[in-house]
């Protein structure tokens, strides 16, 4: 039986150019560190693919993320080994291209901005995973300043080789977390107290047991908590409406 990956810390640093964070994942991939547990973020990735016109809001579904499949392709191959890559609204930083578990935690947290309200900025995001404040404040202004932001989930007793790794590639602003990243849960959604709050916060009951019906579905068929997200809150989009406070309540008038 494989030995199952055990990561117990986060460790995190930004970078000045795109080919570093490259070199950062192909290094922890050839390393033993499963996809799943890399997260990138950054604004400027050059793709080879020009892409014509803009993303609206009609283009983003209410956690801000489009489907890894097009992102993956559009920005290279090195994303495309990550999970979860999609165009992501956040507030005070803009729309970024994120990959990995750190989308699936920003989008709930980032669903305010797309509906319209203050919403959550980066800082509070990290904080609360247990950042220092400061800390945050500098991976929030380098993102928007155009460099790229690099988490990746650890053992413990290796934690200082893969801090030299990402330090030998250019990182800057080393930090350790002594924990993982939250995942949306492990499996089927029973009852709406598996939704994240954030989630709950923007559909009414109704529309929360149309969202947890069409998660199980998809996650029936696809075993990926990710897309299952992302199917439900496509369909909370097609068989309800949207009010000015982005709460999801008042279903849809079939013609």
């Amino acid at each position: 039986m494989p030995e199952v990956y055990k990561a117990e810390r986060t460790i995190s640093a930004v970078f000045k150019e795109q080919k570093q964070i490259d070199q950062v994942i192909r290094g922890l991939l050839d390393r033993g560190v499963p996809k799943d547990h890399i997260s990138v973020m950054g604004r400027n990735f050059q793709s080879e693919t020009r892409i014509a016109g803009f993303i609206s809001k009609k283009d983003v579904i209410l956690g801000g993320l489009r489907t890894g499949a097009v992102f993956g392709s559009l920005f290279g191959s090195f994303l495309s080994l990550l999970t979860g890559v999609g165009l992501l609204v956040i507030p005070f930083v803009g729309s970024i291209v994120a990959a990995g578990p750190i989308g699936a935690v920003l989008l709930g947290a980032a669903s305010g901005a797309i509906a319209g309200s203050a919403g959550a900025g980066l800082v509070s995001v990290l904080t609360t995973l247990g950042m220092p404040e400061d800390k945050a404040a500098i991976y929030q202004t380098r993102l928007q300043a155009g460099e790229f932001f690099l988490m990746a989930e650890v053992p413990s007793d290796c934690a200082g080789e893969f801090e030299l790794l990402l330090e030998a590639a250019g990182g800057e602003e080393m930090h350790t977390i002594e924990k993982t990243l939250a995942r949306s849960g492990s499996g089927q959604c029973n009852s709406p107290e598996d939704l994240s709050p954030e989630v709950r916060a923007h559909l009414s009951d109704e529309a929360q047991s149309t969202f947890i019906e069409r998660y199980n579905t998809v996650f029936n068929e696809r075993s990926d908590e990710f897309t299952a997200e992302q199917a439900a809150w496509e369909t909370v989009h097609q068989q309800y409406d949207e009010d000015e406070n982005g709460f999801w309540s008042k279903a849809k008038v079939k013609v």
